[in-house]
């Protein structure tokens, strides 16, 4: 995989219209290993991230206390710690309402694995159901190697790649072998259309299409269209018509930004489509609704 690793301070492109934040794992220097381990707070926010996105990397989390809900992909996962969660690249996830999160977290790319890489497969099986329960046997088992990579990674002594790749390969043989959670329901339609909203009224996230909307929120365009409508009783597509209307309105009466660059903004490429649009909205053409309400005619 291309670009899993980058050095710190690295400027990232902000997404297109409709795609979630990838998150990359930053190296120290040049070559230095693309891996690692520490705590939520060592890390940083980004582990705690309660936005949906996504990484190009692998990432571990043992969750050994807090409170909230771990989402990935559809599924939503409340904490009772202790868990182990695994995500693999390109899964889409966030925490929601998670407060006071300890534990450690394990991150990593797929040219980590080259002394095991049938392990990357294995990853990706555990990806399938990531949320494991722990009982204590097998949290004192998780525990123990956690440690064990923590304290190999601090001290980053000659040989220290060979030992953290061999106790790696010790932890993701074991949680293959950890029974699987019982399937969590997906996010609630509730909570997906609260999400819609919010995202629809800021100008500074909104987006045009049914597509767009349910990718930033990580699930698909038809379980959104079928939360909404339960929340709300219209359609996504009806909303979004509706939010690009106004928005338009208020372009052409309080700026003075020309019809093809009002289009522009409320994400039309094509200033002919939207007239047309807009006539079939409002009843009347741009140019002659920004006239009505006293503002200067393109």
């Amino acid at each position: 995989m291309r670009g899993t690793t980058v050095l710190p301070g690295t400027p990232s492109q902000a997404p297109r219209e409709g795609e979630l934040p990838v998150h990359r794992l930053e190296v120290p220097v040049p070559d230095a290993l693309p891996f690692a381990v520490g705590t939520f707070d060592t890390i940083g926010p980004m582990s705690r991230a309660s936005f949906p996105h996504r990484h190009t990397f692998h990432e571990i989390v043992h969750v050994t206390g807090g409170t909230g809900a771990h989402v990935v992909d559809l599924a939503r996962w409340e904490l009772r710690p202790p868990h182990l969660c695994v995500i693999a690249p390109g899964q889409v996830h966030h925490w929601d309402d998670a407060r006071d999160l300890q534990g450690s977290v394990l991150l990593f790319t797929d040219d980590f694995l080259l002394d095991h890489p049938a392990d990357r497969e294995v990853l990706r099986r555990l990806g399938g159901r990531p949320w494991l329960t722990l009982d204590e046997q097998a949290h004192a088992r998780v525990d123990r190697v956690i440690t064990e990579l923590h304290d190999e990674y601090r001290r980053g002594e000659p040989g220290v790649g060979t030992v953290l790749r061999a106790l790696l390969h010790v932890l993701v043989v074991r949680a293959a072998r950890l029974p699987a959670t019982p399937a969590a329901p997906p996010a609630r339609p509730g909570a997906v259309a609260e999400e819609f909203v919010r995202l629809s009224v800021r100008t500074d996230h909104r987006l045009w299409s049914v597509r767009a909307y349910a990718e930033r929120i990580g699930v698909t365009p038809g379980y959104l269209t079928e939360a909404v409508k339960a929340a709300t009783g219209r359609t996504p597509s009806q909303l979004i018509r509706q939010a690009r209307t106004h928005e338009a309105q208020r372009l052409l009466v309080k700026t003075d930004l020309s019809v093809r660059q009002v289009a522009n903004r409320v994400g039309f490429p094509d200033p002919a489509y939207f007239c047309r649009f807009f006539r079939r909205e409002t009843g009347v053409s741009p140019g002659a609704f920004r006239r009505a309400d006293g503002a200067p005619a393109d």
